[in-house]
């Protein structure tokens, strides 16, 4: 879900690949999901997948669990482990008292562009990440430490993504990582980890791919409806494959997203958000500060009427209810660098937004629920998730 503004990266990756077989034939990148010939892509996407699986494509690794290091963009290394999530443990509704959390707004319209490409896909290949509050570092980190595991691939990544290697680790190992996560999901613990006195912890907390995570999860319930008299339970379908990473890895940093709104006019657009938020350009009278772009130029602004706790969630507030009365498209931008260019157009505005700390994240998303949406990043678009695993949800 990377590089939405960007077809020129998704244009090189095409020139990359060629005509090799690549998971880059497998996904829909989020820049041509309302493209009209978005049918058309996915109808290929779901071809590839079949001739793929039966030209034996794929190394078919059953009820395993991957261990990865992945080599940034930056050299450090983020250690992760790959495997299956349950889809019943998972609620990405604001107020949600389950296992599995989102810990930003989901936007229910993003959801059936997806379900098209999930529905009639023999496969599904994951770029989400799922984070654990593991202060005492006893689930992924101990893995690391085994020998037995079955070295499974180790290469380099494109387009400056660094590398990525990856074990499949020892049932030892796999019985060891599921001892430590009931750990974290025991509520006494719970509790007095975060003074709290919840009857239901949180025990995983979405990274990355929220809208993903809630594609599967609608897709999943969207079989169960339409198969009431069959048993749904043991369905591929149920699980969504996804990576677990530990929120306190030292190579997990916390970034803010940044917005930028197209296709409104300028100076009505900063009257009304300078009204709305009080905003001053003495930042010493406001908790919340963020910068306006224009043309490449920034300027620092203090909300003196914030209408959230958080200067994203003022932002965001605005941003929906000025778009929603007065038209213009707004995207989400990773990079300072790209909300200069892009901020260029005359029709065109950037909002620079401040970093959140990743100690925050759970204790917020338990007693606030999600944040607004787009509140945070885990590191550069480079540093996502490349599409490397795949895993088999269909019965065919």
């Amino acid at each position: 879900d990377q590089y939405t503004s960007q077809p020129e990266y998704w244009n090189e990756t095409e020139a990359i690949v060629g005509d090799n077989k690549s998971t880059l034939n497998l996904i829909l990148p989020e820049l041509y999901l309302e493209d009209e010939d978005v049918h058309k892509r996915i109808s290929n996407i779901h071809n590839a997948m079949e001739s793929y699986i039966k030209s034996d494509s794929f190394d078919v690794l059953k009820d395993s669990m991957i261990y990865i290091e992945r080599v940034q963009s930056n050299g450090t290394v983020r250690a992760g482990l790959v495997g299956a999530l349950d889809l019943e443990e998972y609620d990405y509704h604001k107020g949600s008292k389950s296992l599995v959390r989102a810990t930003e707004a989901t936007v229910v319209e993003r959801i059936p562009p997806r379900m098209e490409v999930r529905r009639g896909a023999m496969l599904e290949l994951p770029h989400i990440m799922i984070l654990i509050d593991d202060d005492e570092k006893t689930v992924v980190e101990p893995v690391a430490k085994l020998k037995d595991h079955e070295k499974l691939y180790d290469f380099m990544l494109m387009q400056n993504g660094g590398s990525i290697k990856g074990w499949k680790i020892s049932q030892a190992a796999i019985n060891q990582v599921t001892l430590a996560l009931e750990k974290l999901g025991n509520l006494e613990a719970f509790n007095k980890k975060y003074n709290l006195e919840e009857k239901n912890p949180l025990v995983y907390a979405m990274g990355d791919g929220n809208h993903s995570l809630a594609t599967a999860k609608e897709f999943y319930e969207e079989l169960k409806r339409n198969n009431p008299d069959k048993d749904m339970s043991n369905h591929p379908a149920r699980y969504a494959l996804v990576e677990i990473v530990n929120l306190h890895s030292p190579a997990l940093e916390f970034e803010a997203i940044h917005r930028i709104v197209t296709e409104i006019n300028r100076a009505d657009f900063i009257e009304k958000i300078s009204q709305k938020l009080g905003l001053t350009e003495d930042i010493s009278v406001g908790q919340q500060v963020f910068k306006i772009v224009c043309d490449g130029q920034a300027k620092k602004y203090a909300v003196t009427k914030p209408t959230s706790k958080l200067t994203v969630g003022s932002v965001q507030e605005f941003l929906d209810e000025y778009l929603e009365e007065n038209g213009g498209k707004i995207d989400y931008i990773h990079g300072i660098e790209v909300i200069d260019e892009l901020s260029r157009d005359e029709n065109s505005i950037g909002f620079v937004l401040p970093d959140m700390s990743k100690d925050q994240l759970f204790p917020t998303v338990i007693c606030d629920g999600a944040l607004p949406r787009k509140t945070f990043s885990m590191g550069h678009a480079e540093d996502k998730r490349y599409y490397v695993e795949a895993r088999k949800i269909s019965l065919d």
